[in-house]
């Protein structure tokens, strides 16, 4: 009878431990840490990379977000913040959430083509007719409804990130109507979206690497670029480039995503404040983008740059045909649900 008892305990103190050691695997990914909270418990950390510098917007507004999340869980949760590709490329750290590995990253909605189709919606040249209608988008059912797209891939999002509007810059040539584009090398990302646009307006896409641009641009490789105002600036192409213009193409936000592995180990009120403290960064954000942005445009007056406000109206019509074929099926239902938002 007192083996039976020993041998029970025994079984059943094996078993709890077992138990216990396969809860502590589903409950902290790899990409989800613990530290000393100031109550005394112990907090969840979670970590999130991203590839750009300490002094960009998308930087001090997951800071802010860091701030928040510590606030309104009394530190249960914070944020574990790797900024400068330390962890890897975009890419890189998207896949890392994907396995759970990393908790949280910044991803552009463009590199999110690739796993779904939906997102190319975004690409999609003069998709909006303005500022106030990009944001009224996003943030209405569609844009929330885009947001849980990654869920089937291992990811969801949790907030969007402005990253501007893209616009053209050139090295000799101003560029005043989409005539002015015919027979220019442009270089553009490596997008389908972003070629067939160049296409429709006559030039010719050169999807040569970033970090290569600015002696492309030098060297006469490519007659000019495009993107917002605070890269061109941070990127120094306003040394080679002279005439910078406002065709506001394409409007392509970032995303704040988290890994569905982690998101599902987190308690419901640490999802709930981390939800409320990604939302608060988004305007964060937004503000931010907006001030830097006027600051880069009166720069680039001050280093000689024309900045040219042409009429757009040859630019939409000449880009207009590109969702008729038939690798825009996909975004097309999409893109008339956009146009229906006020």
């Amino acid at each position: 009878m007192g083996k039976s008892v020993s041998f029970f305990v025994a079984g059943a103190t094996t078993g709890l431990l077992v138990a216990c050691v396969l809860g502590a695997l589903i409950i902290r990914p790899k990409g989800v840490n613990q530290a000393s909270s100031g109550s005394g418990g112990r907090a969840i950390v979670l970590k999130l990379a991203h590839g750009l510098d300490e002094a960009h917007p998308v930087h001090k507004a997951m800071e802010f977000m860091k701030k928040r999340l510590e606030e309104l869980t009394d530190g249960k949760a914070s944020l574990d913040i790797y900024s400068g590709g330390v962890l890897g490329a975009e890419v890189d750290c998207l896949e890392q959430v994907q396995k759970g590995e990393l908790a949280m990253t910044k991803v552009s909605t463009a590199a999110i083509e690739a796993f779904i189709p939906e997102m190319k919606v975004f690409s999609v040249p003069y998709a909006f007719r303005d500022e106030t209608h990009f944001w009224n988008t996003l943030h209405s059912p569609i844009g929330k409804r885009i947001l849980d797209l990654g869920v089937q891939r291992q990811f969801r999002g949790l907030c969007y990130y402005d990253s501007g509007d893209r616009n053209f810059y050139t090295t000799r040539k101003p560029v005043r109507s989409v005539a002015d584009i015919k027979g220019m090398k442009i270089r553009v990302m490596n997008s389908r979206t972003a070629m067939d646009m160049i296409k429709a307006m006559g030039g010719s896409p050169c999807p040569i690497s970033w970090g290569e641009l600015y002696t492309g641009l030098a060297q006469g490789t490519v007659d000019a670029a495009e993107n917002n105002p605070p890269s061109f600036m941070t990127s120094r192409h306003y040394e080679v480039c002279k005439y910078f213009i406002l065709s506001s193409h394409q409007r392509i936000p970032d995303m704040v995503i988290i890994s569905a592995k982690v998101w599902d180990t987190l308690p419901l009120d640490v999802r709930k404040a981390l939800q409320q403290a990604a939302d608060e960064s988004e305007a964060f954000q937004r503000k931010l983008w907006t001030e830097t942005t006027a600051e880069c445009l009166a720069t680039m007056k001050t280093k000689g740059i024309e900045i040219i406000t042409p009429d757009l109206t040859s630019f939409r019509n000449a880009c207009a045909p590109i969702t008729e074929d038939k690798e825009y099926l996909v975004v097309k239902k999409v893109l008339s649900e956009i146009r229906e938002v006020k």
